[in-house]
């Protein structure tokens, strides 16, 4: 099971009651923070939520309003006597874009290691120990206007483990645990497959983070049949749809019909507008779209769990 942790709601500029973008994931004790804009310490205590476990912080794009909390936070973490190396990976010109963040964060106790994400996903368990090797991160590109990208993290699941084909084959009780992790087994000379000794994989998990962007088929490709889709939706109002193109981003209608297309099973709208003081008042113009929509509030989680068999 994953659990996901909305941080942040607003865009470009903080409220009382909303700090801007930033979302954690957890799996296995492990967390991935989606950008870190202002505020995000403070609304992570908040939440209960510990950034200390973060191995990687996931950047859609380098507007301030996405990475302004990075400084606090990585003096925070050598503070805090954070020896494990983080990660930190984003589109195009990460290195560039992040060096005078860098400068500002000062020295750190652990290592700071700059990453680009394969276009085909990274498991994330090549990174960190500990991460399920199911548990796989994939960056798409998105149309902002400058190079964004959003994420989708995706937990596979094997298929059940049958004790008697293994028996059969010969392998040893205390190696069967390996062929359910996905990993062969070495026997007499012979190489023993998981998938001879498991059943057809069952449905996994997906979440996907969409950053700003305006609605694009790569968005709706990537949350093809997400359990969750955190969408922005800077504005609230159907008129407003020009708009939000030409600033390169979404009005509630436009995230909503994009979580339709792509039959997500649940939409979180987020990255609101200083202008909408309540979301719900818009949130009418999604639900008559996408009826699974839900208007994101700062601290707002979920667990997404496996289905059952």
């Amino acid at each position: 099971m994953i659990d996901i942790t909305l941080l942040g709601t607003a865009a470009l500029v903080p409220l009382p009651d909303r700090a801007l973008t930033a979302v954690t994931l957890t799996c296995a004790g492990h967390t991935v923070l989606f950008d870190c804009g202002e505020g995000t310490q403070s609304a992570a205590r908040k939440a209960g939520v510990s950034l200390m476990k973060a191995d990687l912080i996931a950047l859609t794009h380098y507007h301030g309003d996405h990475i302004f909390g990075l400084p606090g936070l990585l003096q925070t973490m050598c503070c805090l006597g954070r020896t494990d190396p983080l990660y930190i990976t984003g589109p195009a010109g990460l290195k560039e874009e992040l060096a005078p963040i860098l400068k500002l964060a000062g020295w750190t106790s652990y290592e700071l290691k700059l990453i680009t994400l394969p276009d085909e996903g990274l498991r994330l368990a090549e990174l960190v120990n500990g991460w399920p090797w199911e548990a796989k991160l994939t960056p798409f590109s998105t149309e902002h206007r400058v190079p964004s990208q959003g994420y989708c993290f995706t937990l596979g699941r094997a298929g059940k483990f049958m004790p008697q084909k293994a028996k059969d084959l010969g392998v040893p009780m205390n190696q069967w645990g390996l062929l359910q992790k996905g990993q062969s087994v070495h026997l007499d000379g012979a190489v023993i497959l998981p998938e001879q000794v498991l059943g057809e994989p069952r449905k996994g998990l997906k979440f996907v983070f969409s950053g700003d962007t305006t609605a694009c088929p790569a968005l709706t490709k990537a949350a093809e049949g997400a359990d969750l889709l955190i969408s922005e939706a800077t504005y609230g109002e159907n008129e407003q749809a020009g708009t939000a193109v030409d600033h390169g981003h979404m009005n509630f209608a436009q995230a909503a019909l994009t979580a339709s297309q792509a039959r997500a099973k649940l939409l979180w709208l987020a990255h609101y507008s200083q202008m909408i003081e309540d979301p719900q008042e818009y949130l009418p113009n999604a639900a008559q779209i996408f009826e699974n929509t839900v208007c994101g509030q700062d601290g707002m989680s979920v667990t997404l769990s496996f289905e059952k068999d």
